[in-house]
């Protein structure tokens, strides 16, 4: 994603006079969710992004890619529309390989842990003392991060995101569509 974008968010939040604080509570979001978005650390959901965009009265392209638009999607060529949705699927593509990304370390991480546990075993040094307490965590810590990505990646996820949407009183896109 350019830095256009993350140059944006920041522009049109300091333009409205609004605080990280304030466009946090609007979007229904942390302030430190909306810091992340405006230094790239993190990306909105393309869903989040498109109620930015009405937020802000702009155009999708507009807030991507600083592109000032002079007609209305009305006026707009089929080639405008294509390009639109080519920067909308290049931004969801980052932000499917920052998620891809991050559930990779998540699962290193799971597989360190039962390594450790593992290790600490075989040796015999998981039955008293200080590293029967490392034992146990590492151990537990492997397992809730098994659950973890079970839950983030399966039926149940999906579930939580929509529960998560209908407790912040958002329209699901799901529902939406079918």
């Amino acid at each position: 994603m350019g830095a256009d974008f993350v140059c944006n968010l920041k522009v049109y939040r300091t333009a409205q006079g609004l605080t990280q604080e304030q466009l946090a509570e609007k979007m229904l979001v942390s302030s430190r969710t909306v810091s992340r978005w405006e230094t790239g650390a993190n990306l909105p959901d393309l869903s989040v992004l498109l109620e930015i965009a009405d937020f802000y009265g702009v155009e999708l392209r507009e807030l991507l890619d600083g592109e000032r638009r002079t007609h209305t999607m009305e006026g707009s060529t089929k080639q405008d529309t294509r390009d639109t949705l080519q920067i909308a699927a290049g931004y969801s593509a980052e932000v499917n390989r920052r998620i891809t990304r991050n559930l990779n370390w998540m699962a290193w991480l799971g597989v360190a842990a039962f390594a450790l546990y593992g290790a600490l075993e075989v040796c015999g040094l998981a039955a008293e003392g200080w590293t029967m307490n490392l034992a146990d965590f590492a151990l537990g810590g492997a397992f809730g991060i098994l659950l973890g990505l079970a839950l983030m990646t399966g039926p149940a996820g999906r579930l939580l995101f929509r529960l998560k949407r209908k407790l912040l009183g958002k329209a699901d896109p799901e529902a939406e569509e079918g």
